[in-house]
């Protein structure tokens, strides 16, 4: 079951409500600050895993009437909704540990905490690996944004393991909130690193150079002594499919069927070099003017 998208997302489900509870249970043994806000964290988790869950199954519905170029975007919007929610966490984390720094507060039972927060990195780091897998093999933004929280909560969660080691080797309760703090800056980065990424995506932000110059390299490979060159080349994703659109120029003399053929022969090349992608040619005589804007574009040389 886990060797699929939404199966991945349902054991994320499992492991943050299982982890909640632990903790919960064990902040309210030891009365650890650090240890209820890793809860809270978990919580935001476990929120997070629902969302991711039920995006990954909404992407993986056909195109409709209604939208007619798919639901793949449904992933990257749960992702930005799990980065918000990290830094929700973060605020929720901040307020608390401050106002333990101010009052003050006892943290006991040290024992308890450390081997639950221990075994939170375990699990956290187990599911993790599971979910990036089926992040790469998927090209799943929303279970690897998933991903991103769990590892981000094992690392937070050793952070409070070193914490709770602190007060337990001097006796200074405030190691314990000093913690907390840490464990929120380390959540911000981390959502901040998401919701960036993730928005792109939503706002048709252009694909990474690496793709861009490799989707240059296909349309190269498929050229012709017809093909003149190309230009408006443009590529945006949404969730793991890739949409590309160009307008290539074919030589004058070059029938409307051979250009159709050739402009076919392209796309196959495109889509062959680039996952699940998508791809528009216009086609076009060579006297065409070319785009003056920023897409790409690219002359080719007969012979």
């Amino acid at each position: 079951m886990i060797h699929t998208k939404s199966g991945a997302a349902a054991l994320s489900i499992a492991s943050n409500a299982l982890l909640i509870a632990i903790k919960l249970v064990a902040g309210a043994i030891t009365g650890s600050i650090a240890i209820l806000t890793e809860a809270v964290h978990s919580l935001i988790d476990l929120v997070a895993s629902v969302v991711a869950f039920v995006s990954v199954r909404k992407a993986d519905e056909p195109a409709d009437a209604d939208h007619p170029y798919g639901h793949e975007k449904v992933e990257s919007l749960a992702a930005t909704i799990e980065g918000l929610l990290i830094l929700l966490g973060a605020a929720i984390i901040i307020y608390e540990a401050t106002h333990r720094l101010v009052v003050g507060a006892e943290v006991e039972t040290l024992g308890v905490g450390i081997a639950v927060m221990g075994f939170s990195v375990l699990a956290n780091l187990a599911v993790s690996a599971v979910l990036s897998r089926q992040a790469r093999a998927y090209d799943s933004p929303a279970l690897e944004g998933d991903a991103a929280h769990l590892r981000t909560d094992a690392l937070t969660s050793t952070g409070v393991v070193v914490g709770l080691l602190l007060v337990k080797i001097t006796g200074n309760a405030a190691f314990d909130s000093i913690t907390a703090l840490a464990v929120a800056a380390a959540i911000v980065v981390a959502g901040t690193r998401i919701i960036r990424r993730s928005s792109g995506v939503l706002v048709d932000e252009a694909l990474p150079d690496e793709e861009m110059d490799r989707i240059e390299a296909a349309i190269g490979s498929a050229r012709t002594p017809e093909v003149a060159g190309y230009h408006k080349l443009r590529a945006r994703r949404a969730g793991s499919r890739r949409y590309i659109d160009l307008h290539v120029q074919y030589r004058s003399g070059t029938t409307l069927e051979r250009a159709h053929e050739l402009a076919h022969a392209m796309r196959a090349s495109i889509e062959a070099d680039v996952t699940r992608a998508e791809v528009l040619i216009h086609v076009e005589p060579e006297t065409s003017l070319r785009d003056p804007g920023r897409a790409r574009s690219g002359p080719f040389r007969a012979g």
